[in-house]
């Protein structure tokens, strides 16, 4: 049972109204008008960065930036200051096309929630809300990049490596903001240095809309698991070269993606999914048989073991129709990541927290990634979950009510009040 729980009245500034209009007005910062996209370090994210900066001063707390480029925003009772932080916090960067709610409703409502608290006089230790930086993998390839650099779990050479698709390093943007990537090890926290963490995420799936349940508590976060496969034919005119004796890299490359679907298929049941996301061919012309073909595979899973299986699986899908296709292949494993059990203590007061505020919740796994599963390493984090509409993700139809949203916030609040009283 909680104990001295708070009672939580939203003040002018920080009601639910105040959440959706901020919630709103961050989905104005976008590259485009098809969704939200908002890559990361990009002006669209700059102007999303700076929005949040300026409520963070407004609300009257101290701004740091680190050296990935996480915006730390801290307000510290009197007499706190040397105490480990109690945390919350998100992103604000998308997929191309993404969804207004994803991330940025942890960062709002984690706000809001502080706003709550600092009339509280009980508080024993500083309140944080964080923005990680590139979370998201739609412009670097690699996912959660501000939480793995907090965490310390990214090295300045990984880092050095890093480009976009149009060639741009990570490393140039980072020295845009004032940062080098041998300044990187600053940007790591101690393990003593966050008491304990809590995110807020929209679910990205449909338990708790189809169980019509309003708040979801996370047990253990998947991580991704991404390759890149090669296929090498030979280019041709499309209308000479005899259909039986082409090497189509595409004909192959068709195959593999059927292969990966049907070889996921048989792991669902074990919380284990893959995909084939990206797919380039060259040259590229509409009369030339594809001489090469670049795809790029996801695979998520909540047991790690499953995710080995499954990546063999497809290794030796792949083998054999490179055999049969007369197709050479290349398999590149671009990042592997184990799957992460989030703290039970935070569960535990997490269900204390809807029993005592009437909200009904449920323990879930998470097939998506999240910034709080590489907080999990240094600190005791969570992650809270409510219902998004359909259970639609990555899309710009993504939806959240109003009356989840609140009961989120409701809830985190209580949570980051029996962490810091």
């Amino acid at each position: 049972m909680l104990k001295g729980a708070i009672t939580i009245q939203a003040n002018n500034l920080y009601d639910i109204k105040s959440v959706l209009t901020q919630i709103e007005q961050v989905s104005q910062f976008s590259q485009d008008n098809a969704g939200i996209t908002r890559l990361a370090f990009t002006p669209a994210d700059y102007q999303a960065r700076n929005y949040i900066i300026s409520l963070m001063q407004t609300s009257g707390l101290t701004v740091h930036i680190d050296a990935i480029g996480n915006i730390i925003g801290r307000f510290v009772p009197e007499g706190t200051d040397s105490s480990p932080a109690v945390a919350t916090g998100s992103h604000l960067d998308t997929v191309p096309s993404g969804g207004k709610y994803d991330g940025v409703l942890g960062i709002v409502c984690g706000l809001a929630a502080i706003n709550r608290l600092k009339s509280q006089s009980d508080i024993r230790h500083p309140l944080e809300v964080i923005v990680f930086a590139a979370k998201e993998s739609s412009r670097f390839n690699l996912p959660t990049i501000g939480s793995k650099a907090m965490a310390g779990l990214v090295t300045a050479a990984t880092l050095n490596a890093i480009k976009d698709q149009d060639g741009i390093a990570l490393a140039a943007e980072l020295a845009a903001i004032g940062f080098q990537t041998k300044q990187i090890s600053t940007a790591s926290r101690s393990k003593n240095s966050i008491k304990g963490f809590v995110e807020l995420h929209i679910e990205q799936g449909q338990v708790l809309e189809q169980g019509r349940i309003r708040i979801g508590i996370v047990d253990k976060v998947s991580a991704p698991t991404r390759l890149k496969i090669t296929v090498r034919g030979t280019a041709g005119h499309s209308s000479v070269a005899p259909i039986e004796e082409r090497q189509d890299a595409l004909v192959s490359a068709a195959m593999i993606i059927l292969a990966v679907r049907n070889i996921a298929a048989e792991y669902e049941y074990q919380g284990t999914v893959a995909t084939v996301t990206i797919l380039k061919t060259y040259p590229g012309s509409i009369n030339v048989i594809p001489g090469q073909v670049e795809m790029w595979v996801d695979i998520r899973g909540t047991e790690h073991e499953s995710v080995i299986e499954i990546l063999q699986e497809i290794k030796d899908a792949v083998s054999s129709i490179a055999d049969d296709y007369n197709t050479p292949v290349a398999i590149e494993v671009l990042s592997s990541e184990k799957p992460i059990l989030l703290d039970d203590t935070i569960n535990q007061i997490m269900e204390a927290a809807c029993c005592k505020l009437k909200q009904t919740s449920v323990r879930l796994d998470s097939r998506v990634s999240h910034d709080a599963m590489n907080i999990a390493h240094i600190a005791p984090a969570g992650v809270l979950l409510i219902p998004c509409k359909d259970g639609i993700s990555y899309n710009a139809c993504q939806e959240a009510a109003p009356e989840d949203i609140a009961a989120g916030l409701d809830v985190l609040t209580e949570i980051l009040y029996q962490l810091a009283k």
